[in-house]
């Protein structure tokens, strides 16, 4: 008998997923015939998130097949976050079909749904559009200090601490000065980027992320000091400027990181060091800045982000300050018309509403395509932040978001984790989020705020092991090797799963380090190979140095469109291997992947794939695909 209910099958919900304001949504369930308790009755209630009530929707009886009654309904409610069960009256009482892992619905007694138990409805603006140069591409993340430096000279404050030992260890200790934690730098620098851009072009980039580039004082620049100037140590506005047009020629796009719930306190706006001419909020009250920061006794005494003092949180509701970054005239429109494609905004969910309304109407009002993207750790589309449920994905705020989900289930389930754990991740995110935003998350497996990927698969574990410990380690030729295996894995599952990956620099060729500053080195230039060419078949090697494995990988996935915003299909999902198809206008690609130490069978998900063209791993035989041991598979269905 057919389950009562299951929202990730369309012959009970009906499109799968999120759904367009005003577009029909059917739903149906399968409800037993008991001569002994007969349905009279089936209702959904829909909730509207933050409504006190629910709208009863009755469903009507249908046909009758396997012992049982179909019920149905439509609706085409409108844009916001739903949450909805069903409610079905008997002879014997009432009864509510409620959510379980996996979508499907079962039958309960009790009185009310419990945290979990109900099912979410996502429906955006129907005018939502995400930019369409972005979906099909190859990100690149860069911490500017620390890619390439091209030599020139540039001039910088005295109080910095500059390094001549490129690839040498980051300062980690905060109280050695001047060589201490943010304050090393190595010289990395805009031309140094645009003089890479022809390996970057090599290695499949469509557009590059840049950490911040703004003037500030610290070697990560989240602590702006001047929006509206480049930080003097990786050149000027007219490198910038250069940097934008030669990547374009190469059909490269730049975004940049906006920090706007902070800024540093040694800023032209705050001023508590006196770096600056000017009157900063905390030198004066008078200060045209004073009301950008949230002081309760000035001038000591104000919010800081996280409760650190040199970070002075911004006030983003002040319409000055919101007009200085979103103004026709502010700091995201200025950038833009200087070559950037778009921007990553920093805590992204520490921003009100109101400010990420108008961001977005500022970056699209300069350029329609030009991309908004947020960092949200969690599930983006039922976010609460500040006691607040956000409206990120719903069309008025952000194209779309960094994947932590997807990368913390990928890390799951290459370090032990069941297969089952990371499918059920994928799915949820595919049915909470948009489609306009499935098709641009960032799909990264490591950042500047993360310890470097390899590390993660393959060394020993960091848990609360302090800047001590991490300074000292370094991986064995056993944990590399380990390491480099897993990481061709989760390289595979970033780059086909739906979304743009994202490559942190250095990844590519094995950088290994923990969490900041040590996954923050310098690009290691000179342990590239000497030559790193991807076969010329277009297959994904196994073995060889794992810049090649990225660069072949790269090919694949701009050569098949199915990897830009193409559907997702499950085929399996065991202990430690897992296989899913994605597909577009025809083109049809099946991925596996196997962590375990053994090689795995996984059942062809029908005859057609039998004669399918093998582009990595085993050719399928007999109806079935073997996966090798801690390898991989990917077929291409040729028409």
């Amino acid at each position: 008998m057919p389950p009562v209910f299951c929202s990730r099958d369309v012959q009970y919900k009906s499109p799968f997923g999120s759904l367009a304001a005003g577009d029909r949504l059917t739903l149906r369930l399968f409800l037993e015939q008991r001569p002994d308790a007969p349905v009279r009755a089936v209702w959904l209630d829909l909730l509207l998130d933050g409504r006190p009530q629910a709208a009863r929707i009755p469903l009507q009886p249908g046909e009758i097949e396997e012992g049982g009654r179909w019920w149905h309904c439509a609706i085409s409610p409108g844009p916001g976050l739903y949450w909805y069960h069903f409610v079905l009256e008997t002879s014997r009482g009432r009864h509510l079909v409620l959510r379980e892992e996996g979508g499907r619905g079962f039958l309960s007694d009790a009185q009310a749904p419990k945290i979990g138990q109900v099912w979410q409805l996502t429906v955006y603006d129907k005018t939502y559009a995400t930019p369409a140069w972005f979906s099909g591409g190859i990100m690149y993340q860069i911490f500017p200090d620390r890619f390439y430096a091209s030599g020139l000279p540039h001039p910088q404050p005295e109080d910095r601490c500059l390094r001549i030992d490129w690839g040498g260890q980051p300062a980690f200790r905060m109280d050695d000065s001047p060589r201490r934690l943010n304050n090393d730098y190595f010289g990395g620098d805009l031309k140094g980027i645009e003089e890479k851009l022809p390996y970057l072009k090599e290695l499949g980039v469509t557009c590059l992320y840049l950490n911040p580039i703004f003037e500030a004082h610290s070697n990560h620049r989240y602590n702006t000091a001047d929006y509206m100037a480049i930080d003097t140590a990786l050149g000027g506005e007219a490198d910038f400027q250069s940097l934008c047009a030669k990547a374009a020629e190469l059909g490269i796009r730049i975004i940049l990181d906006g920090v706007f719930s902070h800024t540093g306190d040694d800023s032209r706006y705050f001023n508590r060091q006196g770096r600056y001419p000017e009157q900063g909020a905390y030198n004066s009250a008078d200060s045209p800045y004073y009301a950008w920061f949230k002081f309760t006794r000035w001038p000591d005494s104000y919010s800081s982000w996280w409760g650190i003092d040199t970070l002075p949180e911004t006030n983003e509701e002040n319409p000055a300050f919101g007009n200085f970054i979103a103004g026709r005239d502010g700091v995201l429109r200025r950038w833009l018309r200087l070559g950037a494609a778009g921007w990553r905004l920093d805590v992204a969910d520490e921003l009100p509403d109101g400010f990420l309304d108008k961001v977005r109407a500022a970056v699209k009002a300069e350029k329609p395509d030009g991309l908004v993207l947020g960092e949200v750790w969690e599930d983006a589309s039922n976010k609460i932040s500040y006691g607040i449920r956000r409206r990120f994905l719903l069309g008025a705020q952000l194209d779309s978001v960094m994947n932590y989900p997807f990368r913390d289930a990928i890390i799951a389930f290459l370090t032990g984790g069941e297969a089952g754990r990371l499918l059920e991740t994928v799915m949820t995110i595919l049915e909470n989020y948009p489609a306009p935003a499935l098709r641009t998350l960032m799909n990264h497996i490591g950042t500047h705020d993360t310890p470097r990927i390899l590390t993660v698969l393959g060394g020993e574990p960091m848990a609360d092991k302090d800047r001590e410990w991490q300074s000292r380690q370094t991986m064995t030729a056993e944990q590399r090797e380990k390491g480099l295996r897993l990481l061709r894995l989760a390289a595979l599952l970033q780059f086909t799963l739906p979304g743009v990956p994202c490559v942190y620099y250095g990844d590519e060729i094995g950088m290994e380090g923990y969490a900041d500053p040590f996954n923050r080195g310098c690009f290691a230039w000179d342990s590239l190979p000497a030559s790193s060419v991807p076969p010329a078949d277009g297959s994904l090697p196994a073995e060889g140095h794992i810049l090649s494995f990225y660069k072949a990988l790269a090919r694949v996935r701009l050569a098949n469109p199915a990897f830009d915003g193409g559907g997702f299909t499950p085929v399996c999902a065991g202990t430690g291997h897992i296989a899913y198809i994605r597909e577009k206008d025809g083109n049809r690609i099946l991925v596996a992947v196997n962590r375990m130490d053994v090689p795995e069978p996984t059942a062809l998900p029908g005859p057609e794939w039998g004669s399918a063209r093998a582009l990595a791993g085993s050719s399928p035989s007999g109806g079935q695909l073997i996966i090798p041991a801690q390898g991989f598979a990917v077929l291409v269905l040729d028409e």
